[in-house]
């Protein structure tokens, strides 16, 4: 036990520090790209072409993780996204700022070897709480990114952020070089075609898998448009910029570290599962499609709470129930197959909802939020399993 939760804090400080690298980008992205010349479309370009890099990157990584084990992949991923880090501080047009975010669209695609490294080393019956651990460091990081992005950018000038995340990357390669052991065990080890994209369809074509393939593409999809745009939704009707804009994306974080951390595992002790991702993906769609009748700063606040709530039950109960689903040689592949829907609705949905923005403000969150409401629905067909509630076993007397 000692020796898995050891495990467990080696990786959550990774991917801690990893997203602290990625959360400070993130309220920058928006007036960054505005200042550059782009609109909703030309910031949805951007969000899309990262998303495509993981939607390639995730199959690549996955496959590559279940085949040389998750260490090697984890630690030059995180040199690759210093390298596009650079290249975002460095960028003074459009082009150079596209290919900063083709670079660090690869890194991201390590996502699906986190989650496999914590796939092995938890039982099934513990899986949805052990992939709750990632959820809490993607809050954390976004609970200390995005306000450092914000303040560093106010103060320091835009180029900052991107060498802030750049040091960032190269201070958690160094860590995890030293302190990072190999999950994979050898006899789960499994070669496959890496640049085979088959594993999508297969997993597409098994009945208990199928229904969360369509979530994990849905639900991106909405939440992604809705990313695109709340930004130039909030500068225009409240006047918000870089550093408003990342207090929110710390609220989102702090709420995300808190469900996740600690009030998720004993939720799906409570209700499963499976009631979770229901509820989330109808919780996340309530919480979108309302951001055009809000008229004031403290409601939004107020209901992005509550999405980041939905979201954040909604995350850990698909990929919990992905990897239940998924045998242990290819816990890899399947959650990389997962990783790849989302980021292919990740990059479909900034560019669809980046265009609906351009042509109607209001109608880029209705729409985002009907798309997430289908996502709702379809979760009713995942079909239920014997953990669902994890019941408590009774306390030996003594």
């Amino acid at each position: 036990m000692p020796a898995a939760r050891s495990r467990f804090a080696v990786i959550f400080f990774t991917v801690v520090v990893d997203l602290i690298g990625f959360g400070i980008i993130i309220p920058i992205l928006p007036y960054y790209a505005k200042r550059l010349g782009a609109g909703g479309l030309g910031l949805g370009a951007l969000l899309a072409v990262f998303s495509g890099m993981q939607f390639v990157a995730t199959s690549f990584l996955g496959r590559t993780s279940d085949r040389v084990g998750r260490r090697p992949i984890l630690l030059a991923t995180m040199l690759v996204n210093a390298l596009g880090y650079l290249l975002f501080a460095a960028a003074h047009s459009y082009a150079v700022l596209f290919v900063a975010r083709v670079v660090s669209g690869f890194a991201g695609g390590n996502i699906s070897a986190a989650q496999a490294y914590i796939a092995d080393i938890t039982s099934p019956a513990e899986r949805s709480r052990g992939m709750g651990i990632i959820g809490a460091a993607f809050g954390l990081g976004f609970i200390i990114g995005p306000a450092l992005g914000g303040l560093s950018a106010h103060y320091l000038g835009p180029a900052a952020p991107g060498l802030v995340a750049a040091g960032l990357s190269l201070a958690n390669f160094g860590s995890a070089y030293l302190v990072l052991p190999e999950s994979l065990k050898s006899e789960h080890r499994t070669a496959r075609q890496l640049w085979d994209f088959s594993h999508i369809g297969d997993a597409m074509r098994n009945p208990r898998l199928a229904p969360l393939m369509l979530a994990w593409l849905v639900a991106p999809f909405a939440f992604s448009g809705y990313t695109v745009a709340l930004p130039f939704w909030a500068n225009l009707t409240f006047g918000w910029q870089e550093h408003q804009l990342g207090w929110l994306f710390t609220v989102i974080g702090a709420t995300a570290a808190v469900v996740q951390g600690y009030a998720f595992g004993k939720l799906a002790r409570r209700f499963g599962d499976r009631a979770l991702l229901i509820a989330g993906g109808f919780g996340m769609a309530l919480g979108i499609g309302v951001i055009p009748a809000l008229h004031s700063s403290a409601a939004l606040y107020a209901w992005t709470a509550a999405l980041a709530f939905s979201n954040s039950i909604f995350g850990p109960a698909a990929t919990g129930l992905v990897s239940v689903f998924a045998g242990p040689a290819e816990q890899g592949t399947v959650l990389g197959a997962a990783q790849a829907l989302g980021a292919l609705g990740r990059l479909l949905g900034p560019l669809a909802l980046g265009r609906v923005y351009d042509a109607s403000h209001a109608a880029a969150f209705l729409v985002a939020g009907a798309v997430m409401a289908l996502g709702g629905l379809v979760c009713f067909r995942v079909p239920k399993t014997h953990q669902e509630p994890v019941a408590q076993p009774a306390r030996p007397a003594g």
